[in-house]
C-alpha cells in the first residue's frame, strides 16, 4: 500500500459558503454548488441541499473552513464551525491545518419558550461552549488521516484509504467525536472533519549533505479528557487523565522513520482537589478495583504497542512518594510490565540535563530492542517497533516531557547511524543548527501539551531547548507555576465542565438536574467576598497603625482590625475547597 496514499472519492471539502437566513443555516461547497446540507433552526434537524433551501436572500454570507459537529442542548441545535485556519506543515505529503478560530452558531428558536430556570441553565451551557470556542491544540487534514500512527497505517489493509477520513480515524484521539454523531447519521462524509487534539510540530534538518523532514505529533486520548486538577489517575475502564501517543518521524531519501512515545497519569484511582493551597494534597481512593483498572490499561497497551515499560519519575517521598509506592505495588502483580522507578527532582534537580543517563543505562537495553519501525521508498517495511515507553510524573507533563526528548534523541542517533547518514561516532548533538531545531520542536510540544491540560506553557522548558535552567527561563517558570496556581484554582472548574460538556460525558436533557441544583455551594459568588474580606481587612489594619503611630487610641482598632483580618484568612484557609472554581456537570470518576 502507498504510504501517502489517499483516496481522493473522499477527500473533505476544504471551504464552505455559510448562507444564513432567517429560519435555517445552509452550508455549500463553492467548488460543487450542488453538494450542502441545511440545519432549520426551530428543530436543528438537518436536511439535504435543496433548491428551495438555498432559495432566496440569506441576512448573511460568509466563508468558512469545516463544520466541527453539532451539540443539542436544552432549547436547540447548536453548530461548531471552523472560521479560521493555518497550514502548518505537511504530514506524509498532505497538507495539515491547525484551528486558529472556531464559533457555535445558535438554532435555538425554542429558547423564548423556556421558563426561567430553563433560560438560565441554557445561558450556562452557552458560557460552557464560549470555552470551547478557545480549545488549542486542535489540528487536521482534508486529505488524509492524522490521527494514525505510520506503523499501524503501513499494515491497515487497502480498503482502509477508500473508506471516509471519519472512518479511517483512531476514535480515541478524535476529539470532536460526540460532536459528529448527526452529521454522520446524514452521511454527510465529504463535510466530516476529524479533529485531533494535541500538537504538530515539523522543521528541515540538514543533517550533513542529507536534508531531512523531522515532524513531532503529539495525539489527545479523549477517553479520560480534562484539566490538570480535575482529571487525575484512571476510571474504572484503566483510561488515564493525559493519555498522549508522540510520534517522532523522520523522512529522508525516501526513507520514513516513526518511533513512538507515550504518557499518562499513574493508572491508580487517586485525586488532588484544589482548595488554595500551592500543592493540595494528592489522596489515593481505595477500590477493590484498582488491581483490575491497573491490568486493564496494561493490557489495552500491549495490544496497541506491544511489550510497554513503565517509567515513573515521582519523587519517593511525600504525597508522591505514596503515590509511586502504591503503583509499584501494583505493577508487582504485572510480570509482563517491566516497572522501573526513577525519581527526576532527586537524580536531576533543577538542571542536571544530562543525569538522565542514569535512567537510560537502565533501560537501554530493551529501549533500543524495542526499535523503531522504518520503510523504504517502496513501502517496504525493514524495520517494526515491537514495545513502547511508558513515561509518567505526577502531570505528566514537565518532567515527562523532558524525560521524552531525552529518549527521542536517543533513537534519532540510531536511526541516522541505521541509514548511513551518521558514523557510529556521531551525534545530533554534535551539529549545532539541526540540535536546537530538534530540541525546540520539543520544548514548544511540550509547551502546547501543557497549555491544553493545566493552562499554561510547561515548566522545565529550557532543559529541553538548552539542556540547561537559565535566568530567562527561571522567570518564566516562575510567571507559569503562578498562572497555574490561578487557572487550577479559579477558573479549571468551567474548563471541566465544558470538556465534560462537548465530550458527550454529560448529556443535557430537561429530565436532568440543573446544573445549579448538582452543586447548590456557589464557589464563584463567595470568592469575591472572602477577597473584598481580607484586602479590607489588610487595609484598615495598616490604616489603623499608621494612626496608632499618632494616637495611643487607635491601637485597639489596630487590633480590633487584625483579628478580623487573621479570622477572614483562617475561614478561607479552613474552607479552601469552596472557594475555589469546581465541577457542576460530572463526579470525577
Amino acid at each position: 500500500m502507498e504510504v501517502g496514499s489517499s483516496s481522493s472519492n473522499f477527500k473533505l471539502y476544504d471551504q464552505f459558503e455559510l448562507l444564513e437566513y432567517e429560519d435555517r443555516l445552509v452550508f455549500k461547497s463553492p467548488e460543487s454548488p450542488d453538494q450542502g446540507f441545511s440545519i432549520y433552526r426551530r428543530q436543528g434537524n438537518i436536511e439535504p441541499l435543496s433548491d428551495e433551501s438555498s432559495s432566496g436572500k440569506p441576512s448573511k454570507t460568509s466563508t468558512i473552513y469545516g463544520v466541527a459537529g453539532t451539540i443539542r442542548l436544552l432549547a436547540g441545535t447548536y453548530v461548531l464551525v471552523i472560521t479560521s485556519r493555518k497550514e502548518v506543515g505537511s504530514f506524509l505529503g498532505f497538507p495539515v491545518y491547525r484551528v486558529e478560530s472556531m464559533k457555535f452558531l445558535a438554532c435555538n428558536e425554542a429558547l423564548r419558550f423556556s421558563n426561567s430556570q430553563e433560560k438560565r441553565d441554557e445561558a450556562y451551557f452557552m458560557s460552557l461552549l464560549k470555552t470551547v470556542e478557545a480549545t488549542p491544540g486542535l489540528y487536521y487534514s482534508y486529505e488524509t488521516d492524522i490521527t494514525v500512527n505510520l506503523q499501524r497505517r503501513c499494515k491497515l489493509m487497502e480498503a482502509w484509504t477508500s473508506k471516509p477520513l471519519w472512518k479511517q480515524a483512531d476514535p480515541r484521539f478524535v476529539w470532536n467525536k460526540p460532536l459528529l454523531e448527526e452529521l454522520i447519521e446524514y452521511k454527510l462524509d465529504r463535510f466530516i472533519i476529524p479533529l485531533l487534539q494535541g500538537s504538530f510540530q515539523v522543521t528541515q534538518l540538514k543533517l550533513k549533505s542529507s536534508p531531512a523532514t523531522f515532524t513531532l505529533l503529539s495525539r489527545r486520548c479523549t477517553r479520560r479528557l480534562g484539566t490538570r486538577m480535575w482529571r487525575r489517575g484512571a476510571n474504572l475502564e484503566g483510561d488515564t487523565a493525559n493519555f498522549i501517543e508522540t510520534e517522532q518521524l523522520l523522512e529522508l531519501e525516501g526513507f520514513r522513520c516513526s518511533s513512538l512515545q507515550i504518557r499518562g497519569s499513574i493508572p491508580l484511582l487517586w485525586e488532588q482537589i484544589v482548595d488554595l493551597s500551592y500543592k493540595p494534597q494528592l489522596r489515593i481512593i481505595q477500590h477493590e478495583q484498582t488491581p483490575q483498572v491497573v491490568e486493564r490499561h496494561f493490557n489495552d497497551l500491549y495490544q496497541r504497542y506491544g511489550e510497554t515499560i513503565a517509567v515513573d519519575l515521582t519523587d519517593k517521598h511525600g504525597d508522591e512518594g505514596q503515590l509511586s509506592a502504591a503503583y509499584a505495588e501494583e505493577m508487582q502483580k504485572l510480570p509482563n510490565v517491566r516497572y522501573v522507578s526513577f525519581d527526576f527532582h532527586h537524580v536531576c534537580g533543577s538542571s542536571n540535563f544530562a543525569n538522565l543517563q542514569v535512567l537510560y543505562d537502565k533501560i537501554s537495553e530493551v529501549f533500543e530492542k524495542q526499535g523503531y519501525f522504518l520503510i523504504d521508498k517502496d513501502g517496504k517495511i525493514l524495520e517494526e517497533q515491537k514495545g513502547i515507553i511508558r513515561s509518567n510524573c505526577i502531570d505528566c507533563l514537565d518532567r515527562t516531557n523532558v524525560t521524552q526528548s531525552y529518549l527521542a534523541q536517543k533513537t534519532l542517533d540510531i536511526q541516522l547511524q541505521r541509514l548511513g547518514v551518521f558514523t557510529s561516532t556521531e551525534y545530533i548533538s554534535m551539529f549545532p543548527e539541526d540540535y536546537m531545531k530538534f530540541r525546540t520542536l520539543w520544548a514548544e510540544q511540550g509547551d502546547e501539551i501543557s497549555l491544553e491540560y493545566a493552562g499554561t506553557h510547561a515548566l522545565k522548558g529550557d532543559l529541553v531547548r538548552y539542556g540547561k535552567q537559565t535566568v530567562a527561563g527561571f522567570i518564566k517558570d516562575g510567571m507559569s507555576a503562578l498562572s497555574r496556581y490561578y487557572m487550577n484554582n479559579f477558573h479549571d472548574g468551567i474548563r471541566q465542565d465544558a470538556l465534560d460538556l462537548v465530550s458527550g460525558r454529560y448529556t443535557v436533557s430537561k429530565s436532568n438536574p440543573s446544573p445549579f441544583q448538582l452543586n447548590s455551594f456557589e464557589s464563584f459568588s463567595y470568592l469575591p467576598v472572602a477577597s473584598a474580606l481580607l484586602i479590607g481587612g489588610l487595609t484598615l489594619t495598616t490604616f489603623s497603625l499608621q494612626q496608632a503611630a499618632r494616637n495611643a487610641q487607635h491601637y485597639v482598632s489596630s487590633v480590633v482590625w487584625a483579628g478580623v483580618t487573621a479570622g477572614a484568612m483562617a475561614l478561607v484557609k479552613a474552607n479552601g475547597r469552596q472557594f475555589c472554581s469546581r465541577p457542576r456537570l460530572c463526579r470525577l470518576l
